[in-house]
C-alpha cells in the first residue's frame, strides 16, 4: 500500500511550480488531492496530469488571502472526500521591490494578505476538520528568507519569518493532538515565478549564491514536504527545514 493511501491532502497555490510538484507527488503516493490555486486554467491542467497516471484530484478556485474562500476550500474538501489529512499550504507572491521607506503601503498588505495572512486562514479553518478527521499533518511554505534578510524585499521577508514563528507556535498547540505542522524554506527554485521573472543573467548570479552553485528543483523541494506530510516524520513537529543547496550555512 503507498504511505498516503486513504489520505486527503489539499495544496495551496498547486497550478504550477513547487504546489504542483507537490500535488502530483502527494497522489502518486496515494492521496486523493485537492488543487487549490487562484489559476483555474493552470490548475485544472495539474488535476488532468493526476488523473492521466491514475490518481485522484479535483479543482477548487480559491485565493487564499480571503478568508471565507478559506473556509469554502476547507468544506468543499471534506465534502467531496470526507475529511482532511495533509495540507500543504503553498501559495505565494513576491510583490513589489523597493525600500521600507518608499515601499507601497498596498504592496505590503498584499504580501502579508497572501503570505501571511493566507497561512493562519488556511491553518484556522483546516485544524478542526483534521481533528474531526483523527489527525494530520500540515506544511507551511516558508523561504530562506524566513530565516535571514534581504534588501528591497521587507514584506516578503516579514512575511516568511512570520509564517516560521506562526508555525512554531500552532504546533506547540496541538502537538497532543496528532497533528504535526512544520515549515519548510526553500532557497531559489527554478519556477515559473522565477525564471519568468529574471533575465538568464540573474538567474546564473543567483544560483551562485547558493554553496551548491545551481537553483533547486520543485521536485526537491516536494520531496521534503512528503515526507514532512508522511508517517515516516512522525516525531517531527514545530521545526523549520531548509532546502537551500548550503544558502544558509554561509
Amino acid at each position: 500500500m503507498k504511505s498516503l493511501s486513504n489520505k486527503v491532502a489539499l495544496v495551496t497555490g498547486a497550478s504550477m511550480g513547487i504546489g504542483e510538484a507537490i500535488a502530483l507527488l502527494y497522489a502518486s503516493e496515494g492521496a486523493k488531492v485537492i488543487v487549490a490555486d487562484i489559476n483555474e486554467e493552470a490548475g485544472m491542467k495539474v488535476v488532468a496530469k493526476i488523473m492521466s497516471k491514475g490518481g485522484e484530484a479535483f479543482f477548487i478556485k480559491a485565493d487564499t488571502s480571503i478568508p471565507a474562500d478559506q473556509e469554502r476550500l476547507v468544506n468543499e474538501t471534506v465534502k467531496k472526500y470526507g475529511g482532511l489529512h495533509i495540507a500543504c499550504n503553498n501559495a505565494g507572491i513576491g510583490g513589489p521591490m523597493g525600500l521600507t521607506g518608499q515601499y507601497p503601503i498596498d504592496g505590503w498588505n498584499k504580501v502579508i494578505g497572501v503570505n501571511l495572512s493566507g497561512v493562519f486562514y488556511g491553518m484556522h479553518y483546516q485544524l478542526p476538520a483534521m481533528l474531526a478527521s483523527g489527525g494530520g499533518s500540515i506544511v507551511n511554505i516558508s523561504s530562506i528568507l524566513g530565516a535571514v534578510g534581504t534588501k528591497n524585499s521587507p514584506a516578503y521577508v516579514a512575511a516568511k519569518h512570520g509564517v516560521v514563528g506562526l508555525t512554531k507556535a500552532t504546533a506547540l498547540e496541538y502537538a497532543d493532538q496528532n497533528i504535526r505542522i512544520n515549515a519548510v524554506g526553500p532557497g531559489y527554485i527554478k519556477t515559473p515565478l522565477l525564471t519568468n521573472a529574471l533575465d538568464e543573467a540573474t538567474l546564473k548570479y543567483i544560483a551562485t549564491l547558493h554553496p551548491m552553485g545551481r537553483l533547486g528543483e520543485s521536485s526537491e523541494v516536494a520531496e521534503l514536504v512528503y515526507w514532512l506530510s508522511s508517517p515516516k516524520s512522525s516525531f517531527v513537529t514545530g521545526s523549520y527545514y531548509a532546502i537551500d543547496g548550503g544558502y544558509l550555512a554561509q
